[in-house]
Formats: structure tokens, C-alpha cells, sequence
């Protein structure tokens, strides 16, 4: 019996129409615990596919383990085609902008009727409500949803460093899709799932409502909160790089005391105590903050490691290519990008029965599976080249 990761779903048939990242990462997670995704892409391919700057790699971090196929969605035959390979799968997942699926007659009513038993994530801006017809994005809902606000010093609200919305939205749309399909052994039936960009960035910032609620005071920034420890914060060392160090337990704080020699504080009973010791903050910090500078990084991990302190050395996103922890474990995924250059990327964060979701297919070429997937709803040889002939459908190009 096939008890790896990628056996969880097999069987499950998808179909992907969506861009960007928040409906490529549903169908990431979809085809790597093991469903079959079909990406449905325009003829000239999905438009991040050719994306500079900051999303240069959303393509091809979220679109692995997917068959392509490239369709001209605004042909009637097209149409016919997209509605003939969804009428025979489990699930679909659609982005587009608000109204441009039911213009196209890729609702769910419609659909449904020919496949009852379709499980159809939407994933918008908003959910139901007065901002529904709204266009979003990570950023947008970042800051209408407080996260802008919490990340940046007061004053400064800054987005988080990566698309957090995009892919948590993406991971509800999966969590709603698998209890919708659980639902359906019983049922035969299919769902309409909707997830939000904005819905999901407040969910997130939940625990600072709620801290509000409990304390009638409003939560301030990350940069300049409270924190609910003494030791907490960022420090340099003597190489010049910066640690993340916490001790967040009375127990720790003895043992750190220990371990770094610091007697007179283990001594004294009025460091005794966290709370005791969040009013001693800054003079800790400073004592800290000059013996860590005569430390070098790795003098300071292995003290902190020998009692099993909290810590973290500051990493940028191109240091962890070489990590040991994700390159000993399949935490990095090794893969060729659409331009046939190697690189590792991130496994998703999971292991079942001690295995992670293994590489099943490279991130697809524009149309790279047009012809298979033709074939598999009964086209004809000459029938397909025709399609290809009219640009009703889209193959690979040599420069793919």
C-alpha cells in the first residue's frame, strides 16, 4: 500500500484556472499531497509566468506537480473545451475578477448541473459583503486588515515580507475543499467555497482584536509592543551578524544565567520572576547586548542550544538554500524552472508518515500537456491539430 505523501489524494482530479499566487498555492498543495491538477492557462500562458522584480518567482514556486494545458477561453470551442474536461473532475479552483467567470459560463450553477458532485473554490477580495465587487491583493488586504499596521513602527505601516495573505487564503480554500470532499462520500454532492483575501489577513490579525477585547487597550506595532518576556529581542554579535534570542520561562532564565556566568542575577530575588524581570528590561538588554557583542555567532548558538533556549540567527530568503536542517531532510525540493535551470525549492511544510511530498513533475511549459489532455476527453488526432491550427488551443513553443 502507497502510504507516501503524494498517495493522500490520489485520484482527485482538479482544474486550476487562476494566476498569481493565491489560486496557483491552492493547487500547489492540492497536486503535491497527490490530486491531479490540470492548470487551464490563456495561449500565451499564465501572465506570471513573465513577472520581474519581486514576483520573478511566483511562477515557479507555486505551479509545480500541474499538467498545463493553454486554451483561448474567449473562443466558443475553447469554452466547450473547458467545459468538457470540467465536467469530469473533482474540484475547481478559480481567481478571476469579480464577474468575468459568469460571463464566460464557468459559474458554479452551470457547471453544477453537468457535474453535481463539483467541489468549486472561488477565491476573491472579499468575501460576501459591501466590498465584495472590489479588486484586492495580498498588499491591499495587508493593510485594510491590520497586518500593515502591526508589522510597520508606528506611523509606517509595512506589508509582511512575503505574500502571507495569498498563501494562507490559498490554504483555507484547501482546508474547505477537503472537508467538502469528506462531505461528499456521503452526499454526492458538490460545494461552492468561497475564501477571502481580506477575511483571511483579519482572522490572522484575530489575537490583537481579542487583546483589545480582553484588555480594552489597543495593540500596539510589532516594532514597539510590550513584550510578554524580559529577554526577547534581536542582538549583534562580534562577527557582526544578529541573533534572536528569548528566554520565556523562569526555568530558563536560571538555566541562561548558568550558562553565560551571570551569578549575581540567579542571586538576586528581585530578577526572580518574568514579571519582575520585564521591569529590569532595558538594564537586561543592555548588560546582554554588550556581552553578546564579544561573542561570536556560533559561541552564542551553542550556549543558547546547551539548554535549549529559544534562538534564531537573522537569515535572508538566498541563505537557506544551503541549510543543513532543510537539505537533510527534503525540506528543499530540487527542480527545473520553465528556462531548464536547477534550483531547490520549498517542500510544503508537512511530513506523513515521516515523508515529505515528493517532486512528481516540474513546473509545466505554456501548453505542455495541451495534446495529452485532449486525447484523455476523446479528441482525434486531426481534430486536436485543427484546434491548433485555429489558436483555439496552445503547445509548447520551441523557445519553451
Amino acid at each position: 500500500m502507497d502510504k507516501t505523501a503524494t498517495s493522500l489524494l490520489k485520484g482527485i482530479k482538479v482544474v486550476e484556472l487562476s494566476h498569481m499566487v493565491m489560486g496557483p498555492s491552492t493547487g500547489l498543495l492540492m497536486a503535491d499531497l497527490g490530486a491531479e491538477v490540470i492548470k487551464i492557462e490563456p495561449i500565451d500562458g499564465d501572465k506570471t509566468r513573465n513577472l520581474r522584480g519581486s514576483g520573478a518567482g511566483y511562477f515557479s514556486m507555486y505551479n509545480r506537480n500541474k499538467e498545463s494545458i493553454s486554451l483561448d477561453l474567449k473562443s466558443n470551442e475553447g469554452l466547450e473545451i473547458a467545459k468538457n474536461i470540467i465536467s469530469g473532475v473533482d474540484v475547481l479552483i478559480e481567481n478571476f475578477r469579480s464577474g468575468t467567470i459568469d460571463r464566460l459560463g464557468l459559474d458554479y450553477e452551470t457547471l453544477s448541473i453537468a457535474n453535481p458532485g463539483l467541489i468549486y473554490c472561488s477565491e476573491k477580495g472579499f468575501l460576501t459583503g459591501p466590498y465584495d465587487k472590489r479588486t484586492a491583493l495580498d498588499e491591499v488586504a495587508q493593510m485594510m486588515g491590520g497586518l500593515a499596521y502591526m508589522t510597520g513602527p508606528p506611523g509606517q505601516p509595512l506589508r509582511a515580507g512575503a505574500s502571507v495573505i495569498d498563501v494562507m487564503g490559498g490554504t483555507f480554500g484547501v482546508v474547505a475543499i477537503l472537508a467538502a470532499l469528506l462531505e461528499r462520500v456521503g452526499t454526492g454532492k458538490g460545494r461552492l467555497i468561497h475564501s477571502g483575501l481580506y477575511e483571511t489577513c483579519v482572522f490572522l490579525v484575530g489575537q490583537h482584536m481579542a487583546q483589545y477585547a480582553v484588555t480594552g487597550e489597543a495593540a500596539n506595532p510589532m516594532p514597539v509592543r510590550i513584550s510578554a518576556w524580559s529577554v526577547y529581542d534581536i542582538f549583534e554579535t562580534k562577527n557582526n551578524e544578529k541573533v534572536f534570542v528569548g528566554i520565556v520561562t523562569d526555568g530558563q532564565w536560571r538555566a541562561f544565567c548558568k550558562t553565560f556566568e551571570l551569578f549575581d542575577w540567579a542571586q538576586d530575588n528581585d530578577f526572580a520572576t518574568n514579571n519582575q524581570r520585564i521591569e529590569k528590561r532595558v538594564v537586561i538588554l543592555e548588560r546582554l547586548g554588550s556581552l553578546f557583542k564579544q561573542m561570536n555567532t556560533q559561541q552564542l548558538i551553542d550556549k543558547l542550544s546547551s539548554f535549549g533556549a529559544p534562538f534564531a540567527p537573522i537569515k535572508r530568503p538566498e541563505d537557506l538554500f544551503d541549510d543543513p536542517h532543510l537539505n537533510a531532510n527534503g525540506g528543499l525540493t530540487l527542480l527545473n524552472l520553465p528556462g531548464g535551470k536547477e534550483t531547490k525549492l520549498p517542500s510544503l511544510p508537512l511530513e506523513v508518515d515521516g515523508q515529505r511530498p515528493p517532486l512528481k513533475s516540474d513546473p509545466p511549459h505554456i501548453g505542455q500537456h495541451t495534446i495529452k489532455i485532449l486525447k484523455e476527453i476523446g479528441l482525434k488526432d486531426d481534430e486536436i491539430q485543427n484546434l491548433i491550427n485555429d489558436e483555439v488551443v496552445g503547445i509548447p513553443s520551441e523557445n519553451d
